[in-house]
Order: C-alpha cells, then sequence, then structure tokens
C-alpha cells in the first residue's frame, strides 16, 4: 500500500488509514495503510510510574492492531506499533530518508538489478537471538505465499520472481531473494527500482524470526510469544484495550532509546481522547473538529505534512456508477474546501488530484503543481454531466444510492457533508451506512458497495505507490475497474530507467484516474499533534511510520 505529505493522521480523526499503494489503503484502511483510526496521534500523557522514576509515553493506537504479523497489519494502526517493535534492512533517518537499518551497509549491482545487504554483527531479537539473512528469506518467502494472503504482496512485486510466485504461477524457489551466509542477504529485483531502499521501510518487509515461527506460527499473536527487533519489545497486551511497550535491551542501538515504557490505549474517539490529554492520561492527542479554531495556534500544537488522500471509490460494477458521467456528476458536485475548512479543519488542504504535494519530480516541480488540478467544484458542469449520464443509461430516475463509510465521528460527517452536497447540487437523496473496520473493508474488496470512503496513506516515497493501487485485479483497487492501457502505464513508470520519462507515465496515469473518475479525491492529510510539555523527539516522518526511537519525555 504513498508517500508524502499531509496532516491529519490525527488520530482518530480517522486514520484512517488503511497502503498502500496500494493501499487505503490506507486508506489505506488496514489495506491500504490506511488512515482509519489514528496511529499515532492522539496519544498519551503523564503516567502514574509508581514512583520508579521511569520515562513513560502514553499515546493512543485508535483501535486495536490489525495484526502484528508484519505481512498481515498492512494499516496504519498495525504499522505504528510494528515500526517500534520491529526493524527492516532500512529505517527512515531524521531527514526522512531510507538510512541503515538491521542493515549496516550494502553494495548494489552495476545494472541495478542487485542489491546485497551486509546484517549488522549485533543485531538481535529481543529473546536475545542474532538477528540472520535466513529471517529476511523466511519473511518475504512467507509474505509471497499465496497461502498466507498477505494485503502487502503486492508491494514485493519488485523482486525478480515474486509476482508469479504469488500469482500462483511460479516456484517460491525462482523469488530472488538468497541468504549468502548469515549476514548477507542478496536481492534480485524484476526491473531497476530506483526507490527500492524506501519500499524496504515499510514494515511488510521487517524480518521474522525464523526459529520461533516455525516452532509457533502464532507468535505475533500475544506478548508473551511476540518476538521483535526494534528499539522496543512488547511487554504486555490486552487486546481492544491497551499495550504496554519497554525497551529493549538486545536493541543494536539501545544507547540512543530514552524512554523506559510505551503506554498505548485505544481510543477511539475524538472528544474523548482529548479530554484524556486534557486529564493528563495522554501525552498527545488529535484536536477535535470542532475546537480547532481555538486550539490550532496553540505553543504545544505539532503541525506537519503527512503523504495520503481521503478520497470515495466508485463500484463500477453497479448501477448507476457503471456510468462514467455519473461518475463525474457525484464528483464535481463536491466542494471540498467546505468540507476541509468547515468539517474536517486542522489545516487540512482539499484535494483536486490523485497524489498529494510533497513529491518531488526530476526537474524539481512538485508533483502535484505539475499535474494541476484534476478535478474540481463545478455544480452547473455536475448537473450536465448527470443529464449526459443518465440520457445514455435510459434513465428517468436514478436507481437507489448508498453511501459507506467506516465507523468514526469525522468519518461520519464528512458522509454528512456529501449527502447534503449531493441533494443541493444534483437533487439526489442518497443514504448514509456506516459499518466496523473489518466488515467494511471485507465488503468494499468484495464490492458490495455503490460508493464508498476509502483514504491512503503512502506505503513508501514515491507517486507510483498510490497510482498502482487501480491496476486491474490489484488488492487494492476496490472499484471493478479494469484496463490494460492503464497498467501499462503503471509497469513502465516502475521500470522506466530515465526518470524523467518515467514522470511523465505517471502524470499520464494520473489524469486517466480523473478522466474515468473511478475515485473521487476529498482532501490530503497532514499531521495535527497535541503534545503535554516535556515531550519531545517523536520522529513523525511525511511518508512513513511514526518513530519514537529518539523520543523522550522530560
Amino acid at each position: 500500500m504513498r508517500k508524502l505529505l499531509f496532516l491529519l493522521m490525527a488520530v482518530l480523526i480517522v486514520f484512517f488509514l488503511a497502503a498502500c499503494t496500494a493501499n487505503e489503503s490506507a486508506g489505506k484502511d488496514p489495506d491500504e495503510k490506511t488512515e482509519e483510526q489514528g496511529g499515532e496521534e492522539g496519544n498519551g500523557e503523564s503516567i502514574d510510574d509508581g514512583g520508579t522514576g521511569e520515562k513513560v509515553l502514553r499515546l493512543n493506537n485508535g483501535i486495536e492492531p490489525t495484526s502484528l504479523d508484519p505481512s498481515i497489519g498492512f494499516d496504519a494502526v498495525s504499522w505504528d506499533p510494528l515500526n517500534n517493535l520491529m526493524e527492516g534492512l532500512t529505517r527512515l533517518d531524521k531527514d526522512h530518508r531510507a538510512g541503515p537499518g538491521a542493515a549496516e551497509t550494502w553494495d548494489i549491482s552495476e545494472d541495478g538489478l542487485t542489491y546485497t545487504f551486509h546484517l549488522r554483527e549485533d543485531a538481535k531479537w529481543s529473546n536475545g537471538d542474532p538477528v540472520v539473512a535466513e529471517d529476511f528469506v523466511y519473511a518475504w518467502k512467507y509474505m509471497l505465499d499465496p497461502e498466507t494472503a498477505s494485503p502487502a504482496a503486492f508491494l514485493g512485486y519488485f523482486i525478480e520472481g515474486a509476482e508469479a510466485y504469488n500469482s500462483g504461477a511460479g516456484s517460491v524457489d525462482d523469488v530472488g531473494v538468497k541468504a549468502v551466509d548469515e549476514k548477507t542477504l542478496e536481492v534480485t529485483l524484476a526491473a531497476p527500482t530506483g526507490f527500492f531502499l524506501d519500499v524496504l521501510t515499510n514494515p511488510a518487509f521487517f524480518p521474522i524470526n525464523h526459529k520461533v515461527a516455525q516452532e509457533n506460527p502464532n507468535w505475533h499473536a500475544e506478548a508473551d510469544s511476540f518476538v521483535g527487533n526494534g528499539p522496543y519489545k512488547l511487554e504486555s497486551w490486552e487486546h481492544d484495550v491497551e499495550m504496554v511497550f519497554v525497551k529493549n535491551e538486545n536493541y543494536w542501538d539501545a544507547s540512543t532509546v530514552k524512554l523506559d515504557k510505551v503506554h498505548f490505549a485505544m481510543v477511539n474517539d475524538t472528544n474523548t481522547q482529548y479530554q484524556m490529554f486534557e486529564s493528563g492520561e495522554l501525552d498527545t492527542a488529535s484536536i477535535p473538529p470542532e475546537m480547532s479554531d481555538q486550539l490550532i495556534d496553540g505553543d504545544n500544537v505539532f503541525i506537519g505534512p503527512y503523504g495520503g488522500l481521503e478520497f470515495y471509490r466508485f463500484n463500477v460494477t453497479t448501477e448507476p456508477f457503471q456510468n462514467e458521467n455519473i461518475r463525474k456528476a457525484f464528483a464535481y458536485a463536491i466542494n471540498r474546501a467546505d468540507i476541509a475548512e468547515f468539517v474536517v479543519k486542522n489545516g487540512v488542504e482539499p484535494a483536486y488530484g490523485y497524489i498529494s504535494p510533497g513529491f518531488t519530480s526530476p526537474t524539481g516541480a512538485d508533483f502535484r503543481d505539475a499535474n494541476g488540478d484534476l478535478v474540481s467544484f463545478d455544480p452547473e458542469l455536475a448537473k450536465q454531466y448527470l443529464e449526459d449520464g443518465m440520457a445514455e443509461e435510459g434513465y428517468d430516475e436514478l436507481p437507489e444510492i448508498t453511501l459507506t463509510y467506516n465507523t468514526s465521528d469525522t468519518n461520519k460527517a464528512v458522509a454528512e457533508a456529501l449527502q447534503s452536497m449531493f441533494q443541493e447540487h444534483l437533487g439526489i437523496e442518497v443514504k448514509l451506512e456506516n459499518m466496523e473496520w473489518g466488515v467494511f473493508v471485507e465488503a468494499q474488496q468484495n464490492l458490495e458497495l455503490q460508493m464508498s470512503r476509502s483514504s491512503f496513506i503512502n506505503d513508501y516515497n514515491d507517486p507510483v505507490n498510490f497510482l498502482e493501487s487501480f491496476i486491474t485485479d490489484s488488492y487494492m483497487n476496490r472499484t471493478g475497474f479494469a484496463s490494460d492501457a492503464y497498467d501499462d502505464l503503471i509497469a513502465k513508470g516502475k521500470s522506466e530507467t530515465d526518470d524523467e520519462k518515467r514522470w511523465e507515465y505517471l502524470y499520464e496515469a494520473e489524469k486517466m484516474l480523473a478522466e474515468e473518475m473511478i475515485a473521487t479525491p476529498i482532501r490530503y492529510y497532514n499531521t495535527v499533534v497535541l503534545e503535554a510539555d516535556g515531550v519531545e523527539g517523536i520522529l513523525r516522518h511525511p511518508v512513513g511510520y511514526f518513530d519514537l526511537k529518539y523520543a523522550d519525555k522530560k
């Protein structure tokens, strides 16, 4: 399951969020890389340390992680915990670049196809086992195994033989990853991929202690069996209630970790988590939309970019959205500026394209500026599209339409705003329906919903991450859209070695999404977080997963 920049991982305001790039998802919603319930935002403050003087940071994860199996937990509510319990070959550094992680160094062949990673001699698991190359081989082949049904498997397709194996057309033995020796991993790509080191920062590429997993396939399900290789280890996990992390003394860079404990609550309500922040039960929190005007300019507010998009998918296999003009009618009837300013608030920006600002092209231009606005608010044009579409389909009136969103106070407010706009500008009454996350994702994936909310949080720092979500048969597609021409653009947008030409393919692909209007953008994300006094050092990457390695609490 796209990386870039926009605010509002604000934790519960939605976050989500399922990628993804394939992904929402995202938005990434559990697979989209979602944004579903504020991964990292809205989190905690002073905790009673029992007089021990421990440094304990209290945060809010919003909801229960989908899974702490790196191949399955493909969403923000899983990524944020995973990124602090585990570590891949590369890790985003303080400058948001892919730097050394479990791999200390690497070599890249002249043709850009072979990467040789040299693991740290002192890289260990939380149980004391050494981190070895076979742990990565095991984890990646497990992710790609068709039986695993990993929503992240598509990310592995950059590797030679990976797509064929995952689709059932190839052998696991042909996947281009092998342990040269205990501390050397060799990866062969299907085509040169200049952003591959960024891709590897995604939790889907984290290693798995293969000895532990072979003995206990459910090693990731409980605190007493969980084994990680990151800055923290999982001390306790009361499902749907809380998780407690403690410093991992076996981590290769443990001396950098300042916190003794991190406490994650699971509160899926923006106002409740804000009240917890006010009472000192949380150290960080998102700002409830209705309090944005009075709080947004405070000294204790962190505001930063966050790569992601909230959007609505049209199911092109069901009436009336099989018609392109009717889809466009709904898209052009949306006043995105009003939704951003008066509904979501917190400084978010309306989205007139699919790729969020912050991706810099080979020529130095921002992708969004270069490709311009692709959809706008135009009620008169919307009415014309509706008239044309109904005539094409022979409709005297439209079939009943239901707009579905995953349960969240902010999602509900946005859905109600859309309902009102469709009534005002198109004269169409739209029913609203909310579903809990797991049920919602399954229904959306099975093409059971007409028009449904989605969010996409970039998995890695390249525009193709979002755009590839809509290739034919992608797990992230969820619209029924299929186009050989679009698939070809994305293939070229991944493999073209001339960077400027590669970006031209991506510009064309985004324009095609707008022309087909299989999904309509609503707003870009950003990160807006209240922080208690004394909290510092939390890394919030524009594209990536929040990092507590350098966090401190004075």
